[in-house]
């Protein structure tokens, strides 16, 4: 009995060893594959380290991190090659990535090979010796992309101990954290590329992307080459005659670059969406990233969602003895109290009743009563007979406002302008497609645009200065009013000029149109003297 409690013991013993044999050659075999234990065994190593997909989570970040890391550290590593394949990521997490590659940089020669480097791919890159390319990789669109801070809504059970503890940044002040942030990417880059460089400080903080070729020639890369020649580049520059290379990637990573759900599921990077990202990081948030342009668009306002979507009938202010307002909301007009709420204040003292009406029927019948009509970014056209009622209404004596707002948030694809120029045509104006913008002066980003030049009329009286945040520009034959220095851009036709913002058309009743609404709206109302146009406008209406 005990020989043969002997016998099976020693049989266990045997399957046991095996089994930790198999178990052992398995893990070797993975090591090796993976480069990491030929890294450990052999000396004189070129290590290859991929940056690829978006980097938006820490997790991303922390596995490109270990990489570089583990690279620095590694005796057996001597030069290290970046091939870089991303659109960039969120700001801090590329921050990270490229403040270790500096470090790396310190120890060891590093040279990039670019398939695609964009926004913060092309951070990243900067921090490389040297920079070769494909004739058509891509390269630039040097910027940041933000998503403003939300309005606290606040609870009296939920509570926070100062005023921008929930929402971290002031709304006012937010163009300015990009701004700064976008001064740290343009810094890098100049660092990174020094002499090199044949862009001005202006040109890269436009944001243009470049094919490989244009890219060596404006500087921001050095040559023409494949991996391989970034390979003998890096090996060079550590005086290596025979080396090894060894991909220092490691393989089976367990995040995917970007998951839009719970369920983690994988999203293409050219299939992002502002609201995907928005998911991803709640608002406020910032990005060095580059987006295809379809990922900007939106279907709904969100100054709809943000102030409540007035549809039906709504009394504001006032009690009618100094006339009656109409704001109409028949046609799919992108306006509401929310944005409308400093002017209906200021109405209110000077007892001016404000109606926002859904129904045209019942706008229609009210327009008799009233004194002024307001029709704001409309996404429905005007009928031909529904504009000549209310050319009829402003030829009685009354006053029309026209605003059309080109920012997402205040028109719809394939809207657009067509539907404000089917009524603002009658009197001789038609919005313009695109919005303007000026790189030299501007307050926070590019498209807050400052208006400083007004002719003499009641509505500009007292004005010096204005800020319209994505502002378009109006056509019209002597109507204008207020404009733009000669150096603000349109996007659409590419070209500087005066752009008229602001119009008027003054006979038996009175026309005006503005490219903006935002400035109406709380906290850009206080901005230069965008609170005296609006009582300029209060007083327009009031007399």
């Amino acid at each position: 009995m005990q020989n043969t409690n002997l016998r099976l013991w020693k049989k266990k013993s045997v399957v046991i060893a095996v089994v930790c044999i198999l178990l052992i050659a398995s893990v070797l075999g993975y090591l090796y594959c993976s480069g990491i234990l030929r890294v450990e065994a052999k000396k004189n190593i070129v290590g290859v380290v991929r940056v690829e997909d978006p980097i938006l989570s820490s997790q991303i970040a922390s596995q490109y991190t270990d990489i570089v890391n583990y690279a620095m550290l590694n005796e057996g590593v001597k030069a290290v090659v970046l091939v870089v394949d991303s659109p960039g990521g969120y700001t801090d997490l590329v921050e990270h990535v490229y403040l270790d590659l500096l470090e790396l940089k310190k120890e060891k020669p590093l040279v990039a090979s670019v398939v695609s480097a964009l926004s913060g791919g092309y951070y990243i890159s900067v921090a490389a010796d040297y920079i070769y390319v494909c004739p058509t990789s891509t390269l630039g669109n040097i910027g940041v992309i933000g998503f403003a801070p939300p309005t606290l809504i606040p609870s009296e059970t939920a509570l926070e101990t100062g005023p921008y503890k929930v929402t971290g940044f002031s709304k006012l002040l937010f163009p300015y954290t990009l701004s700064r942030a976008l001064d740290s990417f343009v810094s890098a880059v100049e660092n990174g590329r020094g002499d090199s460089l044949k862009l001005s400080s202006s040109e890269l903080r436009s944001g243009m992307v470049y094919l490989g070729s244009e890219a060596v020639a404006a500087g921001l890369a050095d040559e023409i080459g494949s991996i391989q020649k970034a390979i003998e580049r890096a090996a060079q520059e550590a005086g290596l005659v025979e080396y090894e290379v060894a991909d220092l990637t490691l393989t089976g990573k367990t995040y995917s670059g970007f998951t839009e759900s719970s369920n983690q599921t994988s999203v293409e990077w050219k299939n992002l969406t502002v609201e995907a990202l928005k998911k991803f990081h709640p608002p406020p948030a910032v990005y060095y990233l580059y987006l295809p342009p379809k990922a900007f668009t939106q279907n709904q306002s969100t100054l709809e969602k943000e102030g409540g979507n007035l549809s039906e009938r709504y009394t504001f202010a006032g009690n009618g003895e100094g006339g009656v307002v109409l704001v109409d909301k028949s046609h799919g007009n992108i306006i509401s109290w929310w944005e409308l709420d400093v002017l209906i204040g200021e109405l209110a003292k000077r007892n001016v009743t404000v109606r926002f009406i859904s129904q045209w029927d019942e706008l229609e019948s009210a327009l008799g009563n009233a004194s002024c009509l307001i029709v704001a970014s409309p996404t429905e056209t005007y009928s031909m007979e529904e504009s000549e009622r209310i050319k009829k209404f402003v030829d009685d004596g009354r006053l029309l406002l026209l605003f059309y707002d080109p920012a997402s948030e205040y028109v719809e694809i394939p809207a657009l302008f067509g539907p404000i120029n089917s009524l603002s045509t009658e009197f001789g104006m038609s919005f313009a497609k695109g919005y303007l913008y000026n790189e030299e002066e501007h307050y926070g980003i590019y498209r807050n645009i400052y208006v400083r030049e007004f002719a003499n009329s009641p509505l500009t009286q007292s004005l010096t200065s204005l800020v319209f945040f994505t502002a378009t520009y109006i056509h019209s034959a002597d109507k204008g009013v207020a404009w733009t220095s000669s150096d603000t851009y349109s996007s659409t036709a590419e070209r500087t000029g005066n752009y008229a913002t602001i119009s008027l058309v003054v006979g038996n009743g009175t026309v005006t149109a503005f490219g903006d609404q935002t400035f109406l709206m709380e906290p850009y109302c206080y901005l230069e003297d965008n609170y005296k146009l609006i009582l300029n406008i209060v007083s327009a209406i009031a007399g």
